[in-house]
Formats: structure tokens, sequence, C-alpha cells
């Protein structure tokens, strides 16, 4: 091989070095790839979550719209409200000193 040649294969070499770093660590390259994709991921399961607890409300919502029995519910737990005909019993606390 002559010293022209050589010289072109070197060149020719390094040539394709450089596009395979571009190609592996460019702008747009496969690390870029790799982050989208798991960005991408990470995205479709909080859609997902998100459309589950949209499902959880709408369904609270309708029974709260129409079933009195979880009106009634919550309205004994979130509010410590009571029926018409019931009593609340408290314990007497012991007031003797030890």
């Amino acid at each position: 091989m002559t010293s022209k040649q050589n010289i072109f294969l070197c060149l020719a070499i390094l040539v394709l070095f450089s596009m395979l770093l571009f190609i592996l660590f460019g702008d747009h390259g496969f690390a870029d790839l790799n982050l989208l994709k798991s960005e991408r991921n990470m995205l479709i399961e909080k859609n997902d979550k998100l459309a589950r607890e949209n499902l959880l409300l709408y369904d609270t919502i309708n029974r709260l719209e129409t079933d009195p029995v979880y009106i009634e519910n919550v309205a004994r737990q979130e509010l410590g409200m009571i029926g018409k005909d019931e009593l609340i019993l408290k314990p007497r606390t012991s007031t003797k000193p030890q």
C-alpha cells in the first residue's frame, strides 16, 4: 500500500469512528433515546395511576349522588354525626390521684 492509501484509510477509519461516537453520544443519539424511553415509561405509569384514581373519584361521586346508605356512612365517619335515636356513651375516667 502506498502512503496515500494509508492516509485515506486512516481518515476513513477516523470518520467512521467519529460517526459512531456521534450516534451514541450526540444530541439525538442512543443515550438520549434511552433517557426518553425511561421518561415515557414513567409518564405511562403516572397516567395509569391517575386514570385509576379518576375512576375511584367518579364512583365516589356517583355513590354520593345516589346511595343514601353511603352518604350516611360518610357523614358518620368524616363528620362524626349520629343517627336520630342514637346515644353516645362516654366511659368515665378515674380522677383518683395515684
